[in-house]
């Protein structure tokens, strides 16, 4: 594969699919394991894939994560369709949620994903367009 890349998969995330969130995180977890990834990083790529795929399937209206794995360094760059976010400052503070009462009763948006993403990256960036969507790119150092 071309500029280092040894791995390159694309993972589809369903918008409100509750019954398989966290499939995806699962399978870039277990491929990473696979691979031999230090399990502390296996740890930190876990907990932010988590969040996103999460973030996902309750904010948007579908979207997907893309794994690329190189000798040094991991990526997950993610792309959704949806209402994205109209103030990322305001959506990166601990406790700020825009989850449905539903999603909360589920056990879901207590306003930690985009923190837990950015405190578990190495590299982290968001673009949000309002009426588009949002795309998170995430980089780990191996």
């Amino acid at each position: 594969m071309d500029d280092g890349i040894m791995l390159k998969e694309i993972y589809p995330v369903e918008a409100g699919d509750f019954a398989t969130a966290g499939e995806a995180s699962g399978k870039i977890k277990r491929i990473l394991k696979k691979l031999g990834v230090d399990s502390a990083v296996v740890r930190r790529v876990s907990v932010a894939a988590y969040e996103v795929e999460l973030n996902l399937v309750i904010h948007s209206q579908g979207g997907q994560m893309e794994l690329v794995v190189r000798p040094d360094y991991l990526e997950l760059n993610v792309r959704d369709r949806g209402p994205g976010i109209p103030d990322i400052d305001l959506a990166m503070s601990e406790g700020y949620s825009t989850a449905s009462d539903d999603v909360r009763m589920m056990g879901f948006g207590a306003g930690m994903g985009l923190p837990n993403m950015k405190r578990n990256a190495t590299d982290f960036r968001i673009r949000s367009t309002v009426g588009v969507g949002t795309e998170i790119e995430m980089g780990f150092k191996l």
